[in-house]
């Protein structure tokens, strides 16, 4: 009429380790939808950004940041910032990874024929 504990508890383990695992199939459902809706394209959107600031060269106009609006000028040797011209005559420099958006492209010379 009454189990003993050690009878319990091998019976339950002989089904334990189906249910053990139903256990982690939920964890494993969250993980792949958070996967899916957020980590996925936020590495989308940065390998884009990353992308956009490698491609920029003088004559872009482009916004920062802090939301300044400004021409390419030169970019550094080092390739880890840019001069930004903001109005005639005053020049910033701005680190690469700080440009936001770029308004406009220039187009590469064409070599003289």
């Amino acid at each position: 009429m009454f189990a003993t504990p050690a009878f319990a508890q091998a019976a339950g383990g002989a089904a334990g380790g189906a249910s053990a695992f139903a256990q982690f199939v939920p964890l494993i459902l969250i993980f792949a939808i958070m996967y899916f809706l957020l980590i996925r394209p936020q590495q989308k959107k940065a390998k884009e950004h990353r992308n956009m600031v490698d491609a920029l060269r003088r004559g872009d106009l482009v916004v920062t940041q802090g939301g300044v609006i400004g021409k390419v000028v030169k970019v550094k040797d080092d390739g880890s910032e840019v001069e930004v011209e903001i109005a005639d005559g005053v020049k910033v420099r701005v680190v690469k990874g700080s440009i936001a958006q770029v308004l406009s492209k220039t187009e590469p010379a064409q070599p003289a024929k």
